[in-house]
């Protein structure tokens, strides 16, 4: 957002005029704060990611995760994995798509 001084200045003085430009206001809106961050990255790891093969055109990659234990942040961390990867690679990949496997339907 550094990049664009206008906006970064108007958003840092009335942080609710996104939620007037995207039609959405929470109760709070003016209590929100503005800031541009840097996201630090984590170590990942993906269970599985099955690349498509190498031809002249861009494939699906598909990313699959075995879980067979709970994890109440699989999907964060599912979407987060996946992103990066599909972020860092997306000339290699015309589409993505995850696949989690568990031992039972309940087990989700």
């Amino acid at each position: 957002m550094r990049r664009d001084p206008l906006f970064y200045k108007l958003f840092q003085q009335s942080p609710e005029l996104l939620f007037d430009l995207i039609g959405t206001k929470p109760e709070n809106a003016t209590d929100y704060r503005f800031d541009s961050v840097a996201v630090k990255e984590p170590k990942f790891e993906i269970d599985g990611v099955f690349l498509p093969p190498e031809t002249t055109e861009p494939g699906v990659v598909y990313f699959c995760e075995v879980q067979f234990q709970k994890d109440e942040e699989l999907y964060e961390r599912l979407f987060s994995e996946s992103m990066l990867y599909f972020y860092r690679n997306s000339s290699h990949f015309s589409d993505w798509q995850a696949v989690i496997i568990y031992p039972s339907r309940g087990a989700e």
